[in-house]
């Protein structure tokens, strides 16, 4: 199958249409597509040619570097603000470090809490951790993965505060969670 490239840039197919369907049809006044390719026009031109659309470099975005938490960018320090200790499944007897905000939890070791020995949990975000430095609150939320998350036996949809020795359940895994921070400490700016 030949596809042809117009004057603009558009890969069409020959046998299917005249003249480039991404241009309109002319003297016929109707309106052709000029913004640009949606991203499925792109990758389908892309599989068709053979050839490989580069990917558009931002610089910006790598100067910028990974972003900071809210008690690290004021103090200096990413501290431990709790722990997830496994109490049943394949890492039974493994302790997880719980940081400020966002915590991620999945299978990778790219995750924040990688949990690798359980193959019923999956790969990234299975699900998420968050503390609160303003509010010393901890909350558990499901990730954006297949698989549930249950908080001492129940699905969780929505985010859910937790509260001391609360059981996570992922996939085949148990754990006990273990807040450091709430009424008895926080983490305060140092004196040096």
């Amino acid at each position: 199958m030949q596809y042809k490239q117009c004057s603009r840039g558009h890969f069409y197919d020959p046998l299917k249409n005249v003249s480039c369907p991404y241009c309109g049809v002319p003297n016929l006044d109707v309106p052709g597509i000029t913004k640009g390719k949606r991203k499925e026009e792109a990758d389908l031109q892309s599989a068709c040619v053979g050839e490989t659309v580069p990917k558009r470099e931002n610089a910006a975005a790598e100067e910028v570097g990974r972003t900071m938490g809210l008690i690290e960018k004021t103090q200096g320090i990413d501290p431990v603000v709790g722990w997830l200790v496994c109490i049943d499944g394949a890492d039974r007897g493994t302790d997880f470090q719980i940081r400020s905000e966002n915590n991620f939890i999945g299978k990778l070791g790219t995750n924040d809490i990688a949990i690798s020995g359980d193959d019923a949990i999956s790969k990234e975000k299975h699900a998420i951790i968050s503390f609160d430095p303003e509010n010393t609150k901890f909350v558990l939320q499901a990730g954006v993965s297949r698989g549930l998350v249950y908080l001492n036996n129940q699905p969780v949809y929505t985010p859910t505060a937790l509260t001391a020795y609360d059981k996570i359940k992922l996939g085949q895994t148990v754990l006990l969670f273990v807040p450091l921070c709430g009424e008895q400490f926080k983490w305060e700016a140092s004196d040096k």
